[in-house]
């Protein structure tokens, strides 16, 4: 079911910049009873993403009106909304007037396993590396090349997850997820100033551990620190936390900070229903 620029279309003008160049940005969110969870956190941080990419960002009650049409009778989904520069005409010059395309889909839920919840995942590092660019970094634009061919490096279905890291050689994040790593009681997690997505839940989780006095560390991670992690957890929106149970050929247990966070994200979750 899409919703474009408020109308129940599934077609998008040729000439929009968002298929021409990606010239846009996209949100995903978890779907839970008929709300879009964490809405107002979306919105901002694609709002932000407006303001980098200098596209006037559509009205934010436009949006809420129409991701409660969309969802209001899912149990459980996913939302992805999509706000693009719209039509111009060849070449990279914005065009004078901008009329934003949005676009809203909803989604089955994907059907993962439960026990990637509580037992935890496989996942490996990725060959392919991200680019460093600070204007880009942080926000969910729509080029997603980099992530697209690290995925492409592994088809065996026993792997979830792929770590990637920039050209420096620092661990930056999941093709799909942010990274946290314990180490002596500590909870550590890349910054994304040159290059990442400053994740929703990866922002939740940096709250709870200033609420529940955890020592929290944003700064450059190499894979042998990654290695040497007491625990390792990747999170996104849709998945929300998945402990790593095994990277390469290192094995990590869940531990208890991990399942704390779990449930503080849990509790989060229910309290927007």
């Amino acid at each position: 079911m899409f919703l474009l620029n408020g109308e129940h279309r599934h077609c998008v003008d040729v000439s929009d910049r968002g298929f021409q160049y990606g010239d846009g940005l996209f949100e995903t969110i978890e779907v839970l009873q008929g709300k879009p969870l964490f809405f107002d956190r979306h919105l901002k941080r694609l709002a932000e993403g407006c303001r980098r990419l200098l596209i006037p960002m559509p009205d934010s009650a436009l949006f809420d009106a129409e991701a409660r049409q969309l969802s209001q009778s899912s149990e459980r989904a996913v939302l992805k909304l999509m706000v693009t520069r719209g039509s111009g005409g060849r070449g990279y010059r914005q065009p004078d007037h901008i009329i934003p395309t949005r676009l809203f889909g909803l989604h089955p839920y994907p059907d993962y396993p439960h026990h990637f919840q509580t037992d935890g995942i496989a996942a490996r590092f990725c060959d392919q590396r991200l680019s460093l660019n600070p204007s880009l970094a942080g926000i969910k634009h729509m080029n997603r090349l980099e992530q697209i061919l690290a995925r492409a490096e592994w088809q065996d279905t026993a792997i979830q997850e792929g770590l990637m890291l920039d050209t420096q050689d620092h661990v930056v994040e999941g093709t799909m997820s942010n990274l946290f790593l314990v180490k002596s009681d500590s909870l550590y997690t890349p910054p994304l100033g040159q290059c990442g997505v400053a994740g929703i839940v990866r922002e939740l989780i940096m709250e709870f551990a200033q609420r529940i006095k955890l020592p929290l560390f944003e700064q450059a991670i190499d894979q042998a620190a990654v290695l040497q992690a007491d625990e390792l957890f990747v999170s996104n929106s849709v998945i929300g936390i998945w402990p790593i149970k095994r990277l390469e050929a290192q094995v990590f247990s869940v531990g208890a900070i991990t399942r704390r966070l779990q449930d503080l994200l849990n509790a989060a979750r229910m309290a927007e229903v």
